[in-house]
């Protein structure tokens, strides 16, 4: 059974550039599968500082300073940008890493981030309406032919004679371009939205059942448009709290606020057996991938022992 580990990060709770350059060498280094961050401008709980890095300011920077490790973000808000302009800085942002980047992207949830700077933040019937054509507007200049041009009438956003340019240097995503990342716990519009343009579907922090319940949904609405449920790569993510003795899982547990029996029970806690153990677990019903959440950024030796006695027992 082989499951992939990859390293999430939620620097809006506080964290610079260089930590963020920090966690994605050691990521590289130990064998990590992708270096992701979140998208937000606001701290949930603390002060937040120094203060948020935007993603794609973040990820064009990682992409030349590192070589081999996958980036992303999960999820980048489609509340945030106009999606005309995140097609080029990601198409951008995957030629100056020569093809590694991924685009997760979701719908935008947190209203206070958006007060705080100043960030229009519709209902949510429009927020889930313009998440849905920014899907099919973004993948669609992409897979665009050179000298083509794109047009799109959509009820939030109109293009007209498109060039579609600059192109990605992927275009081997399901839509053409980059491997875009959907998820969510929506029962009908989130899986139909991944059938349709997703390369992976992910599951942020659910238990067992409900992950069960999800990945059915997807293959559901996958064999609905006649395709392969099989080319949905599946995936979870979930908090990382590892030690090697139930002291340095306590101390860990401290260091970001949380319980450990209460990590145990939703995320990734315990020794690395236990780990072991818990992420198996997901595995069995169809996960195919792990995003680690890695909320305390200054300790890399967590990310050390997790690539030492974690995923060598997970193929």
């Amino acid at each position: 059974m082989t499951v992939e580990l990859r390293v999430f990060t939620e620097p809006q709770q506080g964290a610079t550039y260089d930590d963020l350059l920090q966690v994605a060498r050691t990521a590289e280094e130990l064998g990590f599968g992708a270096f992701f961050r979140s998208d937000h401008y606001l701290a949930m709980g603390g002060d937040g500082r120094p203060g948020p890095t935007d993603t794609w300011t973040t990820l064009a920077g990682l992409a030349r300073e590192t070589s081999t490790i996958r980036l992303g973000s999960m999820m980048t808000s489609a509340t945030f940008r106009h999606p005309g302009v995140l097609a080029i800085q990601v198409a951008q942002v995957d030629q100056m890493s020569g093809g590694r980047v991924e685009l997760g992207i979701g719908a935008g949830w947190f209203e206070q981030e958006h007060t705080a700077y100043g960030i229009p933040f519709p209902d949510t019937r429009e927020r889930f309406e313009r998440y849905a054509e920014q899907l099919e507007l973004i993948t669609g200049l992409w897979s665009t032919k050179v000298g083509d041009t794109y047009d799109f009438a959509g009820s939030h956003y109109q293009l007209s004679d498109s060039p579609a340019l600059p192109k990605p240097a992927q275009d081997g995503g399901h839509a053409g371009g980059p491997p875009v990342l959907v998820g969510g716990l929506g029962a009908r519009k989130t899986p139909a939205l991944a059938a349709r343009f997703a390369d992976e579907f992910n599951l942020p922090f659910a238990d067992l059942e409900t992950t069960r319940t999800q990945f059915e949904r997807v293959r559901r609405a996958c064999e609905e448009i006649d395709r392969d449920p099989e080319s949905v790569v599946r995936s979870n993510a979930l908090v990382l709290c590892v030690g090697a003795d139930e002291a340095e899982v306590r101390r860990r547990a401290e260091a970001i606020g949380r319980e450990v029996e209460e990590l145990r029970e939703h995320g990734v806690a315990g020794t690395p057996d236990e780990a072991v153990e818990r992420i198996r677990a997901y595995a069995e019903i169809g996960a195919e991938r792990i995003y680690l959440q890695t909320l305390d950024v200054s300790d890399l030796d967590h990310l050390r022992l997790v690539a030492a006695e974690v995923m060598p027992q997970l193929g």
